[in-house]
């Protein structure tokens, strides 16, 4: 097998070092980042050129990670939710997520927030049962509504008290960003490498894209999982092109008194989403795409199929 190496600079939070299995007929590379399970299924290339598509997508997405993950010191997302109500100026992929994500507060009506992180101080979802009361609820709704952010690109501001939190479209957004990586890397030579031949899945926790059908012309055959613990799959989907993503509270819940509290919550109200769906799949042309949809419909409660069906997209739905 060919050697892998990294700089430092590379592999940021010293993650395991990216493993690659199968062969020349399905590659399938593996490494773990924002806390899932990352696979890159690969194609019509030999083990080298595969090692190097696995290397792109996993210190691509180390980079996105560190830079944007709120638990890394120092890094964008610290500068930001550390700048004590002062205004700082965000480089332009940054501009980009924060145009991104208030369009997606706008779209839904406010449902959709990156500001309410915060509720994650009084929700701990981690297998108890402790729900926060009405006092905890309206003392975190102070800090909370992307209204109350100062951004005019390229300044931002908060409020003291206030963060910010990617979360919510960070795994999606790094799909997307390798995947234009790996198709540049692709692109990049000459019609005659056999990189032109290749094609490949970007899969990182059930959200994923795809690169094109596979090389014989057939649809990727990818499993929708169980909403409950056993992980088996409930349904497949054939994927030709474009992205599936997932949003559901399938390990992130709480149970008290025989009521199931999402983690899934109502920035408005700082309240569980009551009858959520235990997951919701969306196909479309991008993963970020498919992401705010899934997380627009589960936010929508007992009425996420009727927002899903109002889109004309394809979904799939487990209650």
């Amino acid at each position: 097998m060919a050697e892998l190496t990294l700089e430092p600079e590379d592999n940021p939070a010293q993650h395991p070092l990216p493993k690659l299995t199968g062969n020349r007929k399905l590659w399938i590379g593996c490494f773990q980042a924002m806390a899932s399970d990352c696979e890159l299924l690969i194609e019509g290339v030999d083990e080298a050129q595969a090692l190097v598509l696995l290397m792109i997508a996993a210190k691509e997405t180390w980079r996105i990670e560190h830079k944007f993950s709120r638990y890394v010191s120092g890094n964008t997302m610290d500068r930001i939710n550390t700048s004590s109500g002062q205004p700082i100026e965000v480089d332009p992929e940054t501009t980009l997520l924060l145009n991104f994500s208030e369009q997606c507060y706008q779209l839904s009506d406010g449902l959709f927030d990156i500001t309410s992180g915060v509720l994650r101080k009084i929700w701990r979802f981690d297998g108890g049962d402790a729900v926060p009361d009405s006092v905890q609820i309206n003392d975190s709704l102070k800090y909370i509504g992307w209204n109350k952010v100062g951004w005019h690109s390229p300044m931002l501001s908060l409020q003291v008290g206030m963060e910010l939190d990617f979360g919510g479209i960070g795994k999606e957004y790094a799909v997307d960003r390798v995947m234009l990586a790996l198709n540049a890397e692709v692109d990049r030579l000459p019609k005659q490498s056999a990189f032109s031949n290749c094609r490949f899945v970007v899969n990182f926790g059930g959200d994923l894209a795809c690169s094109g059908p596979r090389l014989d012309g057939s649809p990727w055959t990818i499993g929708v999982e169980n909403s409950e613990r056993d992980h088996t799959a409930v349904a497949t989907v054939s994927l030709r092109q474009g992205a599936v993503a997932t949003s559901g509270d399938s390990r992130r819940y709480l149970l008290k008194e025989g009521v199931r509290y999402s983690h899934i919550l109502n920035p408005l109200t700082g309240e569980s989403i009551i009858d959520a769906p235990h997951a919701i799949s969306v196909a479309a042309t991008s993963c970020m795409q498919a992401g705010m949809l899934s997380t627009f419909a589960m936010l929508h409660g007992e009425q996420a199929e009727a927002f899903l069906k109002a889109q004309e997209v394809q979904y799939w739905i487990q209650r």
